[in-house]
């Protein structure tokens, strides 16, 4: 990418076009790393940091606001059991949990998308799009459409008699549905300290705003199938790129490294940070980003862009920042089980401010057909940082 360059002559007011500067797409996404060539460049290119500094604070405000809008509306347009039940105290400790179970094993709070209106379903879909990038929106409405479809294929088996009686009525009580995720207000949209939350089989969204800050994380996202089977959604890999680039890094590994990186052949069932598992990834194992070649590093960034990047633009360029400023040498990534797409498999990224997680081996068939992935960041899941911060400076 070329980027023309104008700076002020030093003998005079005109302006002079200069050389070009030529950066990588990934110097882009990383404005503070663009080196500075000649002096001439250096004396345009301080402003030009200014206004990076001014932008990104501004987009943040900008971002914040589109979302409150479409908030307000939907909270205004709940009536008084609705707002009983989705319009929930900011303190209440539903905020602070989340779960991937089917609804079937465990309720939610919130309104459900079944007992909306179409314009309040309308004003969830502005949301998560206003909130989401368009693979986050397209990720999330796709998880909760294949909760629909694996109805239809335990119907499918049922009527061939593939499964029993007792098989297929387990898999109706646990309730797949679309129409079974729960939005739920936490605060009110209106006011400086608020968040929202969607949820249900296999998604949890969870945004925390607190003035102008906000933290977008846990984010848990899983599919069943990872691979659709069968009719003319057969093939259907909604989280395929998570698994795809996880599977491209640790292949692209020497074999001292994948063994360095590698824990074990026995794979979790779950992500070892499961909602329920009351487990935290206290030791740092596997492979540091230090030890790797620029293309496996290049890869490493690519599985982390992945998740951050389902959010908005804007505030994805923020997030993905100060996981590069913390240090991708930083970074630990980890791996169970084999090498192999169709063989059940988990890998970890461990950096000085997150997590990442991908486990393909959940579910009650234990195959290599059943996604569990989280993102999350360390020390501010539900804004936990900036709410500490905020509380400080109400005291003084």
């Amino acid at each position: 990418m070329t980027i023309w360059t104008i700076a002020p002559s030093l003998k005079g007011t005109n302006l002079n076009l200069h050389k070009t500067l030529h950066v990588s797409d990934d110097a882009i996404t990383q404005p503070f790393k663009l080196f500075i060539m000649t002096n001439k460049i250096r004396f345009f290119f301080c402003p030009i940091l200014l206004l990076f500094f001014a932008t990104s604070a501004n987009s943040q405000a900008t971002y914040n606001n589109e979302i409150k809008k479409v908030a307000v509306s939907l909270f205004n347009s709940f009536d008084k059991m609705q707002k009983r039940s989705g319009g929930l105290n900011f303190n209440d400790t539903a905020r602070v949990k989340w779960n991937n179970l089917p609804v079937g094993l465990r309720a939610r709070v919130g309104v459900s998308i079944g007992n909306m209106t179409d314009d309040q379903r309308k004003l969830v879909h502005r949301i998560l799009s206003v909130s989401l990038s368009s693979q986050g929106y397209l990720k999330a409405t796709s998880i909760m459409h294949l909760d629909d479809l694996l109805n239809r294929y335990y119907d499918s088996l049922f009527y061939k008699k593939e499964i029993n009686d007792t098989t297929y009525n387990f898999v109706r009580s646990l309730l797949w549905s679309h129409k079974n995720y729960y939005f739920a207000f936490f605060g009110q949209p209106t006011d400086s300290i608020w968040g929202y939350k969607l949820e249900g089989h296999h998604l949890s969204v969870n945004f925390t705003f607190v003035n102008d800050k906000l933290s977008v994380t846990p984010f848990f996202i899983g599919t069943d199938p990872a691979e659709y089977p069968n009719s003319e959604y057969a093939g259907w890999r909604v989280l395929g790129q998570e698994e795809d680039l996880g599977i491209k890094l640790i292949q692209l590994l020497t074999l001292n490294q994948q063994k360095k990186a590698t824990l074990s052949m026995a794979v979790p069932k779950d992500i070892i940070t499961a909602a329920e598992s009351g487990k935290r990834l206290v030791d740092n194992w596997g492979i540091l980003g230090a030890e790797m070649t620029n293309n496996q590093k290049a890869v490493l960034q690519y599985i982390i862009r992945e998740f951050v990047f389902n959010l908005e633009y804007e505030k994805a360029v923020i997030e993905y920042d100060k996981i590069i400023k913390s240090g991708i040498d930083k970074i630990y990534f980890g791996w169970i089980g084999e090498y192999d797409e169709k063989k059940p498999h988990y890998y970890v990224l461990n950096g000085p401010t997150f997590i990442i997680e991908f486990d393909n081996n959940g579910g009650p068939r234990n195959s290599a057909n059943h996604i569990h992935a989280i993102w999350r960041e360390k020390g501010n899941e539900y804004g936990e940082d900036v709410l500490k911060k905020h509380y400080l400076m109400e005291k003084h």
